[in-house]
């Protein structure tokens, strides 16, 4: 066998290893990008969450749960504007602590409010179809934050 013709073979072997590598590396470079996306948003979802909270759901006007829900609603729509950017759902519920029955002056006083915040995140690319094969992700990515305040002490975080 010539030279030439072993050089072409060395040649055609490595563009056949790149046609196998590259898919693999191409799915490679998806996740890491998704992750760092969720990281990022993590990262600034963890930081913003504690502020609003203290902001807009400390002293909501009365004590009912129409208030409670009314703070929720508001809290929920300042971290989505604030997570603006990313494409995420944000969802925020708020749940009182209970009233211990001792009966003392201390059940007089209001309780403990937690809200709990929850960021959901899709991965890039959702849905993605080639040559009728779904490549798409079905998972989706969520963080929690819970932030508990005290309604008699104005930016006291529990």
């Amino acid at each position: 066998m010539s030279i030439r013709m072993r050089l072409r073979e060395e040649r055609a072997q490595a563009t056949v290893e790149m046609a196998v590598v590259a898919p693999v590396l191409l799915a490679l470079a998806l996740i890491v990008y998704n992750v760092m996306v969720f990281a990022g948003a993590v990262a600034r979802f963890d930081r913003v969450v504690p502020d609003i909270v203290l902001a807009h759901a400390v002293a909501p006007e009365g004590e009912g749960d129409k208030s409670s829900a009314d703070a929720s609603v508001r809290v929920q729509s300042e971290i989505q504007a604030a997570m603006q950017g990313y494409d995420l759902q944000v969802e925020v519920s708020s749940e009182q602590s209970s009233v211990s029955s001792d009966g003392g002056l201390l059940s007089l006083s209001g309780t403990f409010r937690t809200y709990a915040c929850v960021m959901y995140y899709e991965p890039w690319p959702r849905l993605l179809s080639i040559a009728g094969v779904s490549l798409g992700t079905p998972a989706k990515l969520s963080h929690e934050r819970a932030v508990t305040v005290d309604p008699w002490r104005p930016g006291v975080v529990m």
